[in-house]
Order: C-alpha cells, then sequence, then structure tokens
C-alpha cells in the first residue's frame, strides 16, 4: 500500500466505521436469521475473489468492519489502494469465523466493497487520461451520492485519486441556480452568504454565461462553476475570466462524461466535475465462497 493510499485509510474514525458496520447489519438482519439455523457456528474459512480485472481494491476498512462486528477476521492479499488482477478471478483476502457469521456479514460488506471500488476504479481511469493529456487541475466528484452511503463513496473517490469536492451543505458553498433566483440576483446571494460563512468557507457559484461569472467573480465568490457548456465555449469563457481574475477558480461540470472528459481540458480550468463517478458507475465483481473442507457436518 502506498503511503497516501495508507493515509486514505486512516483519515476514517475507527467509531465511524463501527458505527456504519452496526447499522448495514441491522438493516440486512432486523431480527432473526432463519438460515442461520442450518450453518450453525463451526469455524470456516472464505476466500473473496475478485472477478473484475484491473480492479482498484477500495473500501477495505467497511469490509473488515463489518466482518469485526460478527466475530470474524480478515487477512487481505491485495491493500487499498491496489490494482487487482489482471486474472478473471483473483484471490484478494480470507475470511475466517463461525459459519453463520461469515454468512450474516457477506452481503453488507461485499455491497461495500463493491460499490467503493468500482467508484475508485472509474476516478483512477479519469485521473490517468487528465494525467496522459497533462492536464494539471483536479477531477472531481459531486454531491450526487448515495443517501446513507455518501461516506463510503467520498472516500472511494479519494483512493481512486480524485477530489471528494465538498462533502456535504455545511462544507462549502455553492450557490445554484434556485439560490440565486430566490435571493434575486448573484451579488446578493454572495454578500449575504458571506455574511454567515466568513472567512472560514469558500463560496462557489453556479453560472450559466460567462457575463454571469463576471457579477459571481465581481462580487466576491471564490469559484466559478460553468455549468452546462460546450466544450469550446469552456475555453473562450475560462480564458476570459481567468485574464480579468486571475485569483479565481473556474469548475467545469454539467454534460462531462469520460467519453468526453479530454475535451474540457485547459490550462485556464481548475476543476472539472463529474456527476458519473457515483451516479450509474459499474460495481466491481466481488463473491465470497466458502471452502467446502473446512465444513464439518454435525450428527
Amino acid at each position: 500500500m502506498s503511503g497516501a493510499k495508507t493515509l486514505v485509510a486512516h483519515s476514517i474514525p475507527p467509531h465511524t466505521l463501527t458505527r456504519l458496520a452496526r447499522e448495514w447489519l441491522a438493516e440486512d438482519t432486523p431480527n432473526f436469521d432463519p438460515a442461520g439455523v442450518c450453518v450453525g457456528s463451526e469455524e470456516l474459512e472464505a476466500k473473496l475473489l475478485c472477478k473484475a480485472p484491473h480492479t482498484v481494491l477500495a473500501g477495505s476498512p467497511f469490509f473488515t468492519a463489518v466482518f469485526a462486528e460478527v466475530g470474524c477476521t480478515v487477512d487481505w492479499i491485495y491493500q487499498e489502494g491496489a490494482v487487482i488482477g489482471p486474472d478473471a478471478v483473483t484471490l484478494t483476502a480470507v475470511v475466517r469465523g463461525p459459519a453463520r457469521c461469515l454468512l450474516l456479514g457477506e452481503r453488507p460488506a461485499l455491497n461495500c466493497l463493491s460499490r467503493a471500488s468500482g467508484i475508485a476504479t472509474r476516478c483512477s481511469q479519469l485521473k490517468l487520461m487528465a494525467k496522459s493529456a497533462g492536464w494539471h487541475g483536479e477531477v472531481a466528484g459531486t454531491r450526487k451520492t448515495t443517501p446513507g452511503f455518501r461516506l463510503v463513496e467520498k472516500y472511494a473517490m479519494l483512493v481512486g485519486g480524485t477530489s471528494m469536492h465538498r462533502q456535504d451543505l455545511s462544507g462549502m458553498v455553492m450557490l445554484k441556480d434556485n439560490h440565486v433566483w430566490a435571493s434575486g440576483s448573484i451579488r446578493e446571494a454572495v454578500k449575504v452568504t458571506r455574511s454567515v460563512c466568513g472567512f472560514s468557507s469558500k463560496i462557489e457559484v453556479e453560472c450559466c454565461s460567462t457575463a454571469e461569472g463576471r457579477e459571481a467573480a465581481s462580487a466576491g465568490a471564490d469559484i466559478v462553476m460553468l455549468d452546462n457548456f460546450q466544450p469550446q465555449e469552456v475555453h473562450v469563457a475560462a480564458r476570459e475570466l481567468k485574464n480579468e481574475f486571475p485569483a479565481l477558480q473556474i469548475e467545469v461540470s454539467g454534460g462531462v462524461t469520460p467519453e468526453n472528459l479530454a475535451l474540457y481540458f485547459s490550462s485556464h480550468v481548475d476543476i472539472i466535475s463529474l456527476g458519473c463517478i457515483t451516479q450509474g458507475c459499474p460495481v466491481a465483481d466481488f463473491s465470497l465462497k466458502v471452502q467446502k473442507q473446512y465444513m464439518q457436518i454435525s450428527d
């Protein structure tokens, strides 16, 4: 595991891992587990298999936390942030514990690992595209996350090498079209918001034209988002705004996909955010297989 990936994993407080693991287990098994009767509590070993070559492994702290809650241990062969493969099926970890507990933790743990690894893999691919093109800005996610699962998805973005963007409404101010319409103008929206957030939070304004971007920058916005611009329009608008406001950060969002990302690269663009990092992102294919030689049949 690289130093950077180690630091990312260490950013999750242990009590947060425990809380999430307990919530996921309680959701999946709210009372009885009838199927647990047929397997009992014999000690078993199960192999975690990755069936998606070139997957970036992400979510191992959550996977381990789920199994720890049910009295099982996990020994990882691949570590967080590693690229798994290239074989069609790759042994990734070994889980050991009582049979019924292994099966209690199986689905919540796999759901988390598959989702996180899928996001990290996509982020890694997008980051590589930017690096290959020589673009030095940040590829970022958005707040378009799954309710109740945001921390995992944001974490997976970091493992994949992209920016999380803001984590929630409290983390940074983003004034969108509805905020502007409700307050009357971009200038008024920025003014009122600044009186509340003070110096400690950046203010970003979603803009649909260069004129709106200029108004936002003049009002004191730190970041202007050029929203739903065509690639050529982005290059012109970003250059004009940067020339007039050199300290302004320019973000591009809306309609950006892995297929057209490269068209938006510009020396005047600092951030490109994509909702598809979390929405519609393929999950990585993992499975957990109990090893039959460990199973014992009771009399």
